[in-house]
């Protein structure tokens, strides 16, 4: 079996059909996160956590191959054999993630993680590719049957998500899932005013919760009301790290000479990109978000000349959340958004979010192959 898998052959068709400008432009944030590990991370484990320097820098290392085979496998499977394990791994992913209330460790007040002992999992890391793709699926399923049964199933899935993710609580996942999804029903057809009408629920629901548990969803209301009126609350961590990008400048501090990272809990994963600013410049980032953007717009090129109506709202569901999920990480460093923890994929620091965004690059790279011999 394995033979059959992996003969020379096979891998000459592979590297014929794959998108190598996609490819590269994730090999270089696979290799950009490295590299900004290694700077934001060193101070933490030496000085503030009396650790071996290198201790986050080489789990992340360790993570990072894991993720580039992981993204190589995904993208190297026929695309038939992708189509049959998106519905069990997204069960065993979506079941990891119900178990997170009654197995999950908690930090710092929120329960997200299973503890395997050698590393800790964030279950909805692992979810949320396989969601887009179910979701994909469903819809393009249906198109010629009952639109508004799949479109109603996929809403069902969703709520189920979010019920487990607000449980946890974990806001900044939820509306990336819910916009996500959005993206979704959007692409495929759906009329406009069904949109506004999901909309309204949405925000009545929201509403709701924040009425109904208080005690569990009060922080959001107060991180809103500082947002809106710094006065109001504690604006610490936003605060520092727009100051760091204003003090990174066009050129940067030069590495390893940034304070954010000792200043702020979790810079190395909630605030990577005002990190590697105030370390390495704006014209860093601005060719981070460039890489990004490139991505997104090579998908949308692909997109086009796809005929196959499941991979044409795969990609797209794909690429709006990996282009969302950058949107939300840098709007929360600069200001632009409330405070949630978000991290920025391929770049910040966590196996789980590198293993979340090597899975979503291997579909992105599986769907945009030309299909010749052995499709």
């Amino acid at each position: 079996m394995l033979k059959n898998f992996i003969n020379s052959e096979r891998l000459s068709d592979y590297w014929r059909n794959i998108d190598k400008n996609i490819l590269f432009s994730f090999l270089a944030l696979f290799f950009l996160g490295i590299f900004f590990s290694f700077s934001s991370t060193s101070s933490l484990a030496g000085e503030r956590l009396n650790k071996d320097f290198y201790h986050y820098f080489s789990r992340h290392l360790i993570f990072a191959i894991i993720a580039v085979s992981v993204m190589f496998i995904i993208s190297y499977m026929k695309k038939s054999f992708l189509k049959k394990i998106i519905f069990p791994i997204f069960i065993v992913s979506l079941f990891l993630l119900i178990l997170v209330p009654f197995l999950g460790v908690e930090i710092k007040g929120a329960k997200r993680w299973l503890d395997f002992f050698f590393f800790r999992l964030q279950p909805i890391e692992i979810t949320k590719p396989f969601f887009v793709l179910i979701t994909a699926s469903l819809i393009s399923s249906s198109k010629k049957k009952n639109l508004n049964y799949s479109y109603a199933l996929s809403l069902f899935v969703l709520s189920l998500i979010i019920i487990l993710l607000l449980n946890q609580p974990d806001v900044g996942q939820s509306i990336l899932l819910i916009t996500t999804w959005l993206s979704l029903v959007f692409i495929s057809g759906i009329k406009i005013s069904y949109i506004f009408l999901l909309f309204g629920i949405l925000i009545l629901f929201s509403f709701t919760l924040l009425a109904v548990f208080p005690e569990k969803f009060g922080y959001i209301t107060q991180r809103l009301n500082t947002f809106f009126d710094p006065t109001k609350g504690d604006n610490f961590q936003t605060d520092k790290a727009l100051a760091a990008i204003k003090q990174g400048g066009l050129k940067g501090q030069g590495m390893g000479e940034g304070i954010l990272k000792d200043s702020v809990p979790e810079a190395h994963t909630d605030y990577i990109i005002a990190v590697i600013t105030e370390e390495f410049g704006s014209v860093i980032s601005i060719l981070v978000i460039t890489i990004f953007l490139y991505i997104s717009y090579k998908i949308i090129k692909n997109c086009i000349k796809i005929s196959d109506e499941n991979s044409k709202i795969s990609l797209c569901g794909l690429s709006s959340l990996l282009i969302f999920q950058v949107f939300i990480h840098i709007g929360v460093n600069t200001s632009l958004l409330p405070t949630t923890g978000m991290t920025l994929p391929f770049l910040s620091y966590g196996g789980s979010s590198l293993i979340g965004s090597s899975i979503l690059a291997g579909a992105i790279l599986n769907l945009t192959k030309n299909r010749f011999k052995y499709e």
